[in-house]
């Protein structure tokens, strides 16, 4: 069975035989390109189910890619791995910020890429399937509306449960309120960026039940996660 379509954005001629013959091997059916505007034009004609993206690439920039893929509509939901050398927490906040799910810095091991990125697909799918959604102790039902945490029903509002849905699609990601707004609301909504936070606060009063660990973490000067560190 074909594990999914992988688009491999790589200017790297040695690093992207490498890749290609690890994921083939795994049953992934992997496209591949050295070329940012290239890489645009086959992820909009066959969307893939992923896209590992090395942030130095010919022609546009990794994150001018991740950017333009995150807006269109065809491709605004792909989950995106960013390949890069940079290291730095200041670059990570920025690709994450722009739109990544994750982030593998340069060297790494091609298994541990390919573990990688079968965990993003296992977040991702139960979504897309309209199955549950589950993140450490905590469950979300889409079909029946219901969450819960260690077993317990959880009552939220309508916005509550939008928000902890979106977390749970894509846990671990940092979100500025800005695209938690955009995310959540919708881009013609007038509404103000701290309104965001006041349903942060409303989700974390609901759902850290008899004393459990927080689960929305606050990323300074970049936004709110799903991460079971707390914080």
């Amino acid at each position: 069975m074909m594990n999914g379509k992988l688009l491999l954005v790589e200017d790297d001629p040695a690093l992207a035989d490498l890749l290609k013959w690890h994921f083939e091997r795994e049953d992934f059916h992997v496209a591949h390109t050295p070329d940012g505007d290239e890489a645009l034009l086959l992820a909009a004609e066959t969307p893939p189910d992923i896209i590992l993206l090395d942030w130095m690439i010919e022609g546009i920039s990794g994150l001018e890619v991740c950017r333009r893929v995150r807006r269109a509509p065809e491709t605004a939901n792909v989950p995106i791995i960013m390949l890069t050398g940079r290291g730095e927490e200041a670059d990570r906040v920025r690709g994450l910020e722009t739109g990544a799910d994750d982030y593998v810095t340069k060297p790494f091991s091609p298994r541990e890429l390919v573990a990688r990125v079968r965990a993003v697909l296992r977040r991702v799918r139960p979504a897309l399937a309209g199955e549950l959604l589950k993140f450490a102790d905590l469950e979300m039902d889409i079909v029946s509306h219901k969450v819960k945490r260690a077993g317990k029903t959880i009552p939220l509002g309508p916005t509550e449960f939008r928000l902890l849905r979106h977390f749970l699609e894509h846990p671990g990601r940092v979100f500025s309120r800005a695209r938690l707004l955009d995310s959540v609301w919708g881009r013609d909504r007038d509404i103000e960026l701290r309104t965001v936070d006041v349903h942060i606060r409303r989700l974390r009063q609901a759902i850290n039940i008899g004393g459990k660990p927080e689960l929305i973490r606050t990323v300074r000067s970049a936004g709110y996660a799903l991460d079971d560190d707390g914080g």
